[in-house]
């Protein structure tokens, strides 16, 4: 059988709203769950895909800043 992730974490919430598209990454987070992990990947691509160059060079260096504040980037 051949699944396809990707697009089925972007049928399930093309149509939530702000506040459900908030809530779902902020439950997928919260719940600490590692089934939750492609799918938060699958929205972050999303993100990527759709941010400037900008926009990426900060997410990458929030990124940095998180890994080395928990400790993750030493």
């Amino acid at each position: 059988m051949n699944f396809d992730l990707r697009n089925a974490v972007i049928a399930n919430i093309s149509q939530n709203s702000k506040d459900e598209l908030r809530e779902t990454i902020v439950d997928a987070i919260n719940s600490k769950e590692e089934k939750m992990l492609p799918g938060l990947g699958v929205l972050f691509e999303i993100i990527w895909n759709h941010s400037s160059q900008r926009d990426q060079q900060e997410m990458v260096e929030t990124l940095e800043q998180g890994l080395k504040e928990t400790g993750a980037g030493k």
